[in-house]
Order: structure tokens, then sequence, then C-alpha cells
């Protein structure tokens, strides 16, 4: 699966900015978590338009029953806006991306934080996958570094073994360069 793997140039509303790279880094992966963390969302709307939906139309008409109707619309948005959207927002602002020289995690809708781990500095890569996750080829990568943080654990990392692995030769791809 080489070229699912290739150098991003996906650069959109929520892309990656490009411009914090250094001159010779170049992206080999731009992931975001795994789609499968949407399903549940995307349940909880279904549920929840359904509920809504029976709701208005079962609450007996009239004058005085119309705020009722108002009020169970206002509790349904809030719920598809706690259970859906925002779930959906967070999977689009969270990108795991790893370049030829470091690892960087940036992930928040309203506040933003990011986290970078240099090749360098990377001690040990591991990954874990339930079963569900081993159906969906997706699991948790966990990343220990020399830094002062420790450990980044990236979750939801789609085809996790394939990005294990291209870790791994990056980190030998760099150990080369500098004893070269």
């Amino acid at each position: 699966m080489p070229g699912r793997f290739a150098a991003s140039a996906n650069i959109g509303p929520v892309g990656f900015p490009e411009d914090i790279l250094t001159d010779d880094e170049m992206v080999v992966l731009d992931l975001h978590p795994h789609w499968v963390r949407l399903v549940g969302p995307l349940a909880c709307a279904v549920v929840v338009l359904l509920l809504a939906v029976l709701g208005v139309f079962f609450t007996p008409s009239g004058a005085a029953q119309q705020p009722l109707q108002y009020l169970i619309l206002i509790i349904a948005v809030a719920a598809l806006f706690w259970l859906s959207i925002r779930p959906w927002l967070r999977w689009v602002t969270t990108r795991y991306v790893i370049t030829t020289e470091r690892v960087l995690l940036r992930d928040g809708i309203l506040t933003r934080s990011g986290h970078d781990i240099p090749l360098g500095r990377i001690n040990d890569v591991g990954f874990r996958q339930t079963l569900f996750e081993r159906l969906f080829s997706s699991g948790t990568l966990t990343i220990e570094s020399a830094g002062e943080r420790g450990q980044l654990s990236l979750t939801s990392v789609p085809d996790v073994e394939q990005v294990h692995l291209r870790l791994y030769e990056l980190g030998e791809d760099l150990q080369g360069r500098a004893s070269a």
C-alpha cells in the first residue's frame, strides 16, 4: 500500500499548514483519526432526529402545546450539537502528521493545541489494537520520547500497523543520515 502513504499536498480550510515545515522537511503521512469514530455520532444524529420528529408530531396540537414542541426542538438541537456535530468537528480538526523529521499532533476546535516530537528523540514506538479496532485496521499508536512529556498516544490511527512500520523506517533513515 505505498500509494496510501505518499506525501500529501492536502491543503484546505482545515488542512495541515505546510508553512510550519523546515526547508528540507517533507510530509510523509497526513492523517485524521479513523472514520469509524464517526459511526457513533452519526447513529446519535439519526436517533435524535427521529425522537425529535416523533416528539413534535405526537404532542397534542393546539396553541397550549406549541411551547412544548419548541422545547422538544431546542433539546433536539442541543443534543444534536453535543452528540454529533461536536465529535465531528473534533475529528475534522485532529491531525496526525508524520514528516521526514518529526511527528506532529494538532487538535482542538476553538482552542488549538499541538505536540511535536523530533524523530531523533523517539525511544520507542508501539501500537495497541482491540478486537474491534483490528476489524477496521485502526488502533492506538504510542510514541515514547526522551523529551519532558515522555509519551504521546495517537488514538484511532488508520492502518496503525503500516504507520508504525513507516515511523520505524523514518527513524532508521534519520539514523543513517546522521551517521553518514
